[in-house]
């Protein structure tokens, strides 16, 4: 993986400003196909009650995706090793595949994104910047791992709770979930310190109020 260079505090906080638009307000492209299910899965028809149900696991999942993109976005601006920028950037990118299959998922059912779109990804950018500019790398670092198992947890919550005839979303929350562990492996690989408990419940409680919240909103 080749780093760049760091850009100059104005180019940053262009280029930080340009991902936060396009996060919230723009449309996504994934570099993969989107997970499907092998067979007809796609043409099952879903009751009005599994539709809506769907729709809202998936919308909470969407959000989770827009705070990552923040969270990575930040710390890849807080950080002065060009490496670790790398490392941010790369795992940014993966994390477009599922803000644009979680966005295709919901148009499929007929649902949209969180309307707090914008304060969920304020409020992960700030984590995100505070982490790594008054932490330093290795405990961001661990913000990324433990936010990639709190959220690995919680697309497994999501398997048990969508309906178990729609194969279309629960093919989409596995590969995200095989993802996120795999990201949560990659940051202890590059150096991440355990975050001390009552870090970790904070975190655990804000993402139970951004869950419970955009479930509906």
């Amino acid at each position: 993986m080749n780093a760049r260079p760091a850009l100059s505090p104005v180019d940053a906080l262009l280029s930080a400003a340009d991902g936060a638009l396009r996060t919230v307000f723009g449309a996504h492209r994934a570099a993969r196909p989107c997970p499907r299910p092998a067979g007809p899965a796609d043409a099952v028809t879903l009751s009005e009650r599994e539709r809506r149900l769907s729709g809202a696991l998936m919308r909470v999942n969407h959000v989770g995706e827009v705070c990552a993109q923040a969270l990575y976005t930040a710390q890849a601006l807080a950080t002065r090793d060009a490496a670790l920028r790398a490392h941010f950037e790369a795992a940014a990118r993966e994390e477009v595949d599922h803000l644009a299959w979680t966005e295709q998922r919901l148009a499929e059912l007929g649902d949209r994104t969180s309307l707090l779109n914008p304060l969920w990804y304020a409020g992960a950018f700030g984590i995100g910047l505070v982490a790594g500019r008054l932490a330093g790398d290795r405990v961001s670092l661990g913000f990324v791992v433990e936010t990639e198992r709190q959220v690995e947890q919680h697309l497994e919550s999501h398997l048990d709770r969508l309906p178990a005839q729609d194969a279309a979303s629960r093919a989409i929350v596995q590969q995200m979930k095989d993802d996120e562990a795999r990201h949560a492996l990659d940051a202890e690989a590059a150096g991440a310190v355990p975050l001390p408990a009552p870090v970790q419940w904070l975190m655990r409680g804000a993402a139970k109020v951004m869950t419970t919240t955009a479930h509906h909103v």
